[in-house]
Order: C-alpha cells, then structure tokens, then sequence
C-alpha cells in the first residue's frame, strides 16, 4: 500500500521479504537490526528513563511491582529512542503495509525482571485491536486479496529473550481469522488457528520483531534460567487511526465547557474521551 493525496493505493512494486511475510503469516523478526554499540547505547537510555519517572498509573490493578515494569511514550522521553523508532530497517518493514504517512500510536517499553507469576505481560491470548476486519472464523481470507493491515507491534529486543524468559508466542495466520482468540481458552498452549498452533519469537538483543495488531499472541510462560524481557515496544498505524501514546483524559481536542457537558459514557466517548485501552495502558 502507499499513500497519495491522502488515499490509499494498492502497492504493485516488490516489498521486502518481511513485508511480505508480515502480510502473509502476521509476524516477521529480523536479525541483527541493532549493532552491540547501539544496543548498549539503548539500553542505558531506556534504563535513565525508569531513573529519571516514576511509574505511570495506568493500570491500577497491577501491584506497584509490577507496574514498576512500565514507562510509557518513550520516543518523548529520550532522544536515541526517538531516532531509533524510525530507523530504516522498521520502517522498510511496515510502510509497505500501512503507507508511507502511518504514525506512532503507542510507546512502551518493557523491563520485566524474573518472577515466578506475572499478573501483566500479555501472559493470556489476546489480539492488540481489532479484528479489523470482522468475519466468520469458518470463512477463510481469500488470498487473492492483500490482508490489509492497520497497525503493527514491534519490540526492539534491548536484551536477549529465550525460550526461559517467556518470549512473546505467536499463532500464524490467526491475524486473518477475523476473530479474537476464544475467551474460555486464553491459557491454552494448545490453541489453534486454522489447524496451526504458537511460534515462539525467541530474540537475541539487537533483533526486531513485528506482528500485526489482529495477530493471536501471548507472553508464554518462563521457566528455569529465565533473565527477564527489556526490550522497547512501538505500535505504528495507518494515519486514520488516533495516536493512543497518552490517554484521552489527558490529550484531547475537547473543551471544558464540552466535556462539562458530557455527563454519559457514551457523550463522552462520543466527543473523544475514552476509557484507557491496551495501547494507552
């Protein structure tokens, strides 16, 4: 897909092989994106930003522990992450798919040490937003359409994540089903999409991994030697989707007087402040 006059035109020149795959399987993870110098330099500026603020509240049911595991809008905090999140392996990856003017729409990163149990992490099946595209499961996605993608999780690997540390698993193809994952099952390591089962995204610090927002994924369990997970999570989409990096609560197109006015859920939803959602926090 690439953008002109603020439309969407289907893309007839080659993409990169994980483009293309991205499109096809909803997942893709390249090597070595970072060189060791740049993964320390990151690794430190990530690390003075849970120095420099505290925790963000954004989820008041984690223990203060765990929300400890948390910063948020990252690019505004740090110059070097700010340079990173367009660096041009990522961006080769995911203009392809979402058009040359897609955004940031979230900014999290993730440093979460060893523990036995975590209540956050993403540990049940779920998928980021969507489905986009609503379908019945028993109908597959004609391939002679491109699947079009409206946002893309990316997590650039600060530290190495293997299986031990509980990677983020993914279900190939799922993105596709037009359905979230079935609820009564969102602990279960034998779920299937379309007769294919979870891929475990095992990192070493330096690599990128992307999976498309309406992907069924999960964090799989740790085990015994896991090291933790540090890596800098960014969420990118087309331009009609509305950047999340802080909530609406706080940045918004609303005056007082309006949001005064506003005394229902649903009139507040309405002129644009929304309960916090998973891009948000």
């Amino acid at each position: 897909m690439f953008t002109k006059k603020g439309y969407n035109w289907l893309r007839t020149d080659p993409a990169s092989e994980a483009s293309e795959q991205l499109e096809r399987e909803g997942y893709a993870v390249l090597r070595g994106v970072l060189t060791p110098e740049e993964v320390a330099e990151l690794h430190t500026a990530a690390s003075d930003v849970y120095d420099a603020f505290e925790a963000d509240v954004r989820n008041a049911g984690l223990p203060k522990d765990e929300r400890e595991d948390f910063r948020y809008e990252m690019f505004n905090r740090n110059a070097a992450i700010q340079e990173v999140v367009g660096h041009p392996a990522i961006l080769g990856t995911i203009d392809p798919l979402l058009g040359e003017d897609c955004h940031i729409i979230a900014n999290t990163c993730w440093r979460n040490p060893p523990r036995e149990t975590n209540r956050q992490g993403g540990g049940s099946w779920h998928i980021d937003a969507g489905p986009h595209v609503p379908h019945d499961l028993a109908i597959p996605w004609d391939d002679r359409i491109p699947y079009p993608v409206f946002a893309i999780g990316t997590h650039i690997f600060l530290e190495d994540c293997p299986l031990e540390s509980g990677p983020t698993g993914v279900i190939p193809g799922s993105h596709k089903s037009g359905t979230p994952p079935p609820l009564d099952r969102a602990q279960d390591m034998d779920l299937t999409c379309y007769d294919r089962g979870v891929l475990a995204l095992t990192a070493k610090a330096g690599d990128v991994a992307f999976f498309v927002s309406d992907m069924w994924h999960r964090r799989l369990p740790s085990g015994p030697g896991d090291t933790g997970r540090f890596f800098i999570q960014v969420h990118y989409a087309r331009r009609d989707i509305a950047q999340r990096v802080r909530p609406t609560a706080e940045v918004n197109h609303v005056s007082d007087e309006a949001l005064a006015r506003a005394t229902s859920d649903r009139e507040k939803h309405l002129i644009g402040i929304h309960p916090r959602g998973f891009y948000d926090g």
